[in-house]
């Protein structure tokens, strides 16, 4: 089961400054005195005040928020695992290390879940390049990692889609040829960049088949205009951030293990 979600690294919450805005408003007086006024907005004023070092801290709050923020960061530090080598979206064309790592938490960490909500098995990930928002360094992996890497609020959800929805995704991906992370689809272009072979856990696509792809809430409403994922056959929201997955897999892993390989390539 997956993990309660972590609170937000305190230490990292500061306000710099605020806007006091003061609206005037101009009364008008009426042609008798049993009508009701009218007020009309003559200007908005704004005023900018910095929070800077001379503004002195309040001892008592900060004493206060000490305790917690210090535990925080001790769950944020804490190595989980061990990364060899430092894993950067840009690595690849159409497959990158860290996106075939998040893909593959994704599938392996929601597919116990999922397999106990619909009896069924997810067939394959899609998330979004874009989502990925941090390298990870070489050397300790944290909870912190995970939220640098991910640090939306994404939930994992599988959508049932038809054979004909599946194969405008596999159309969606030949045409942007972004690395998009993926995990139980493989897919080779031709040297002109045309689709030579698509499969879904090593099979080819069937038009009458329905199949089940675990994404994030964000690209299930259209996101990066995934429009193939609007009106599925169904939606199983899994209650779970991708962000947690992550963690709960570098929790139980020991040393990471995430390489380019053959899932996207071009001849």
């Amino acid at each position: 089961m997956h993990k309660n979600i972590l609170k937000p690294d305190l230490k990292y919450i500061k306000i710099t400054h605020f806007v006091i805005f003061t609206t005037i408003i101009v009364f008008f007086s009426c042609k008798n005195e049993s009508s009701d006024f009218s007020g009309n907005i003559s200007r908005i004023e704004g005023r900018e005040i910095n929070i800077n070092d001379s503004i002195a801290a309040d001892q008592s709050i900060d004493d206060f928020v000490r305790p917690y923020r210090e535990h925080i960061d001790k769950d944020l530090s804490t190595p989980l695992a061990y990364n060899p080598e430092t894993l950067n979206k840009t690595d690849g064309e159409l497959n990158t290390a860290i996106g075939n790592l998040m893909a593959d938490i994704v599938m392996e960490q929601s597919a116990p879940v999922f397999r106990s909500r619909k009896e069924s098995e997810i067939d394959a990930v899609l998330l979004n390049f874009g989502g990925i928002r941090a390298m990870m360094p070489k050397g300790d992996v944290t909870a912190r990692t995970a939220y640098e890497v991910m640090p939306f609020e994404n939930a994992i959800v599988v959508l049932e889609l038809s054979g004909k929805k599946v194969r405008e995704m596999i159309d969606y991906l030949v045409k942007r040829k972004t690395a998009h992370p993926i995990s139980g689809i493989k897919l080779s272009l031709n040297s002109n960049g045309g689709l030579k072979e698509a499969l879904i856990g090593g099979k080819q696509i069937e038009d009458g088949k329905n199949y089940f792809i675990a994404t994030s809430d964000y690209l299930m409403n259209g996101g990066d205009n995934m429009n193939f994922f609007l009106n599925p056959v169904s939606v199983t929201p899994l209650d779970y951030r991708i962000r947690n997955a992550m963690i709960d897999y570098f929790t139980r892993t020991d040393t990471i293990q995430a390489v380019r390989d053959d899932r996207f390539v071009m001849e």
